[in-house]
């Protein structure tokens, strides 16, 4: 009997923690469930911090954008002069027209103005109110009607036509 208590003396000694497959079932359990809730409580905690917002150094400029207005009205002066074809030439139209960049016809370039000039005033004043090729309409710029279809007269005549300066509309002409 000695010799069969020290086998199972011996035995013992190379079995690990786990007996049964119940043990297995639960230390498998534990060992992968545990660390993803440690690792889920950890990434919650490092989220949830009090940090402060991105830019918060200008939170006014960022709330203030956020609420921008939807829309405005802009009240214009109506009792004021209305510009020259010249003046609205060299505020609006001369950043192209001057050099011919973006294929504008160049200013003064009588062989460049030649085929334009032949679709008639009405053809020009159309192109520069409503834009063509790369011009915008009114060339990107802000003024009335009557003061583009100056200009078109001004770059026109410097151009070789002979356009005669375009009709005061009837609001202006009656003050």
């Amino acid at each position: 009997m000695s010799d069969h208590s020290q086998n199972e003396a011996h035995e013992e000694e190379h079995t690990g923690p786990v007996k049964n497959p119940k043990q297995l079932l639960m230390a498998v359990f534990f060992s992968f469930v545990i660390p993803i809730f440690v690792i889920i409580g950890l990434v919650y905690y490092v989220t949830s911090a009090n940090k402060p917002a991105a830019g918060a150094v200008n939170m006014e400029k960022s709330v203030s954008e956020r609420i921008q207005k939807v829309g405005s009205v802009e009240v214009r002066d109506a009792n004021r002069p209305m510009k020259t074809g010249e003046e609205v030439f060299k505020a609006q139209c001369s950043t192209c027209h001057a050099n011919g960049l973006a294929g504008s016809p160049k200013f003064g370039d009588v062989s460049a103005w030649a085929p334009r000039i032949k679709t008639g005033f009405d053809a020009l004043w159309n192109s520069a109110l409503k834009g063509k090729n790369a011009m915008g309409a009114q060339g990107g710029g802000d003024f009335a009607d009557y003061e583009i279809a100056r200009a078109v007269v001004y770059m026109a005549n410097a151009g070789g036509a002979k356009f005669p300066e375009p009709v005061k509309p009837a609001a202006e002409a009656a003050k």
